[in-house]
């Protein structure tokens, strides 16, 4: 009955993309200070867990059944209702379990994305109502909308794999919780282990693949295409975010050509499949150059997003649907639409709304979150907590020397 390629290469997709939550953890942990570093991997460890429970009982439902045009869905898959082994995706090559599995580990590392900004200073009961209440007030909405059948889909804009529906949220939001929670009061000396960087990196660089050509969801020639766009996109991101910082810190530094790379998968991510290599190319060019100025630009304002979220997935992430409103084209994928230089002016402006429209979303909703939960139970950790976060909020440490 169904397509047994393109079953498993979903399969294979859908478990690169889970393996990206892992890798971000070790990212993170990598960057943080020893004392810290099992807080920050346990609040991506623990969307693993929490994400999948929401998804099976009301997520899937909320973001692919019914509220055409709207911006949420109904609960008519709530616990997969309907949903068994033999009930088909779309035109029927997968099954519709794979798909629901697939968009299950986009919703698991989305709000693991925002944890980078907060590092340090958010405790741990906080952080879970807060990975309950975003998913549901903001990730849902927003993938409902792009790739639900929702509003902003109806309306033509175009977002492949997440350039709004995860990284420019993530960063936004991201953004509102750095500054409702303020700066740390402890400071660090810098990354405690740029090896488990590299290693976050590469998991996370490997992982890129399902997440951008899979998302095609089947195999042909444009998941080729969004294969080798994202590969393009990350080294050139990678060597141009390299170079700028050597220029400026006259230091070849290995942090920055990872972060650079990160840089352009986001930046990538919503024009893989719609751009030509050559755009691609200038996509990470670009996102080397603009990410590492929103970073500096963070840096002079004080604003303290200690593992750049806003910088890396809000700014790249708005940068990939803006580049996509630019350099789209039809004729590499008749799927797609034409940007402003193919003459498609009114595409771009809708991906330009579209980008504005998320921003302030997420923002707004995050802050206004935070607020709520903090009448509940205290966000922020005290100053003695960031003294010794891990042994202060979990009891443990990741050295015992």
């Amino acid at each position: 009955m169904f397509d047994t390629g393109n079953t498993g290469f979903m399969l294979v997709a859908t478990s690169l993309v889970m393996l990206m939550t892992p890798g971000l953890a070790f990212f993170y942990g990598g960057l943080v200070g020893r004392k810290n570093v099992l807080s920050i991997m346990i609040q991506s460890f623990v969307s693993m867990g929490v994400t999948t429970i929401l998804w099976y009982a009301v997520g899937f439902s909320l973001c692919f059944s019914g509220g055409e045009g709207g911006i949420i869905g109904n609960l008519d898959m709530a616990f997969l209702n309907g949903v068994g082994p033999s009930t088909p995706f779309g035109d029927g090559q997968i099954p519709m379990l794979v798909f629901f599995a697939y968009q299950m580990m986009f919703a698991i590392i989305t709000p693991a994305l925002i944890t980078g900004a907060f590092s340090n200073r958010v405790r741990f009961p906080a952080y879970l109502i807060f990975l309950v209440a975003w998913l549901l007030l903001v990730y849902f909405p927003f993938v409902h909308m792009i790739w639900g059948g929702g509003l902003l889909a109806e309306w033509g804009v175009l977002d492949f794999a997440g350039g709004i529906a995860v990284h420019n949220i993530a960063g936004m939001a991201a953004l509102a919780s750095v500054l409702f929670v303020g700066g740390r009061r402890v400071a660090e000396k810098g990354p405690h282990s740029i090896p488990l960087v590299a290693l976050g990196t590469g998991l996370l660089w490997f992982g890129w693949y399902g997440f951008n050509a899979g998302s095609e969801l089947q195999v042909d020639s444009i998941t080729a295409l969004a294969f080798v766009n994202t590969d393009i996109a990350a080294s050139c991101a990678a060597i141009s975010w390299l170079f700028l910082e050597w220029t400026m810190s006259k230091k070849p530094r290995f942090v920055g050509l990872l972060t650079g790379a990160v840089a352009g998968l986001a930046t990538i991510t919503p024009a893989a499949a719609f751009v030509t290599p050559g755009s691609a190319a200038i996509i990470g060019l670009s996102a080397g150059i603009i990410c590492y100025s929103a970073v500096s630009l963070k840096n002079r304002l004080h604003w303290d997003d200690a593992l750049d979220v806003w910088g890396v997935h809000g700014v790249g992430g708005a940068l990939g649907i803006i580049m996509l409103g630019l350099l789209g084209t039809t004729a590499i994928n008749p799927a797609g639409a034409d940007g402003l230089f193919y003459g498609g002016a009114d595409f771009f402006f809708k991906e330009l709304i579209a980008i504005l429209v998320s921003s302030v979303y997420a923002f707004a909703f995050t802050y206004g979150m935070l607020w709520v939960i903090n009448k509940i139970t205290t966000v922020k950790t005290t100053e003695g907590e960031e003294q010794t976060l891990d042994e202060s909020l979990h009891g443990e440490s990741a050295y015992v020397n």
